[in-house]
C-alpha cells in the first residue's frame, strides 16, 4: 500500500468517493472524524458495509476507539465479524496492539473465521507515553500489519501550540515521533505509514513533506482528502530509472548469490543495496 484515505464512518457519500478513487487503501472512521452522538450510527454503518462485499479491489481498514474508552468493545464486536481487512488501533502501545489482538482471536472464532486473518495497523504516538515503547513492537502479534504516527493528538497532549515550524518541518519532538515510528516499523518488519498532512489545499507543503518520506524510507502515506492520493501515489512509485537499477542489483546478487561485495556500472555494490532494491521491487507493487 501506498496511500491510505480516511473516511468518516458515518458518511457514505464520502466512502463511495473513496472506493471509486485511488487510494489503495480506504480507512472507515470510527474516532476523530465522527461526532459523539453519531458514533452509534457510524459503527452501524460500517458494518453493515462491510458485510457487503462491495469493496471496491481497496484494501479496508477501520479505525476503532481507543481501548480504554466505552466505545472500543462495541466496535470491535460490531466490526470483526464483518472481517474488515485491518484494524486500526489509535493512542496505541505495545501491549495495546496484544490485546487488541487477542479480542480479535476470540471474535474470529466466534464468527468463524481464521484467527489472525484481520491484521492491525496503529497509530503509535499519540501520546508522550507512547514514545517511550516503541521498541516494543518489535514482539507484537503476527497480525501487526503497519505503524503510522499522529502529530495532532501528540501536540494536544503536550500543549504545543504547533507541530512545524514557520518553513513548514517538523519541531523536534515530532521529527522524533515520526523517526521512532519508521525506526520501529523496521525493527517489527512492518509498514512504515507516514501521517496525514492536514492542509488539503497546500499541495506544495504535500510534496514536500512526501519527499521526506520518500528519502527516510517510509512505505505509505495516510491522506485526509481524495486530492491527495494521486500525489501521495506519485510520490511513492519508483520512477522506471529506480526500477532498473533495482532489477540490476538483484540481478547481480542472483548471479552471484556468495558475494558480498560486487561492482555494477563502475561503483561497488554490496549487501545493503541489495535490501534496499527489493524494497524499491516491492514498492512497485501497490497492493
Amino acid at each position: 500500500m501506498r496511500s491510505l484515505l480516511f473516511v468518516p464512518g458515518d458518511s457514505a457519500k464520502k466512502r463511495d468517493t473513496a472506493l471509486s478513487g485511488d487510494a489503495d487503501g480506504v480507512i472507515l472512521d470510527l474516532e476523530d472524524s465522527v461526532a459523539a452522538n453519531a458514533k452509534a450510527e457510524a459503527r452501524t454503518a460500517t458494518a453493515t458495509f462491510l458485510a457487503s462485499g462491495h469493496r471496491g479491489g481497496k484494501a479496508i481498514v477501520v479505525r476503532i476507539n481507543p481501548l480504554d474508552s466505552e466505545l472500543c468493545a462495541a466496535d470491535i464486536a460490531a466490526i470483526a465479524p464483518a472481517r474488515p481487512d485491518y484494524v486500526m488501533l489509535p493512542k496505541a502501545t505495545p501491549d495495546g496492539v496484544r490485546m487488541l489482538s487477542d479480542t480479535l482471536a476470540t471474535h474470529e472464532a466466534r464468527a468463524g473465521l481464521k484467527v489472525g486473518s484481520i491484521g492491525v495497523l496503529t497509530v503509535a504516538t499519540e501520546t508522550p507515553a507512547a514514545l517511550f515503547g516503541m521498541g516494543g513492537y518489535g514482539q507484537a502479534p503476527a497480525r501487526l500489519a503497519g505503524l503510522s504516527w499522529g502529530a495532532e493528538d501528540l501536540a494536544a497532549e503536550l500543549g504545543a501550540t504547533a507541530n512545524r515550524r514557520a518553513d513548514g518541518t517538523y519541531t523536534d519532538v515530532f521529527r522524533l515521533a515520526r523517526a521512532l515510528t519508521l525506526a520501529a516499523a523496521r525493527a517489527a518488519g512492518v509498514l512504515a505509514i507516514d501521517g496525514v498532512f492536514t492542509d488539503f489545499k497546500d499541495e506544495a507543503g504535500l510534496r514536500a513533506d512526501l519527499a521526506d518520506a520518500v528519502r527516510d524510507g517510509f512505505d505509505a502515506k495516510m491522506a485526509i482528502h481524495p486530492a491527495q492520493v494521486p500525489i501521495i501515489n506519485a510520490a511513492l512509485t519508483p520512477s522506471a530509472t529506480a526500477l532498473a537499477q533495482a532489477r540490476a542489483i538483484v540481478a547481480a546478487f542472483d548471479a552471484a548469490p556468495d558475494a558480498g561485495v560486487l561492482a555494477l556500472d563502475g561503483k561497488m555494490i554490496d549487501r545493503p543495496h541489495l535490501v534496499q532494491a527489493r524494497r524499491i521491487l516491492a514498492r512497485a507493487q501497490p497492493g
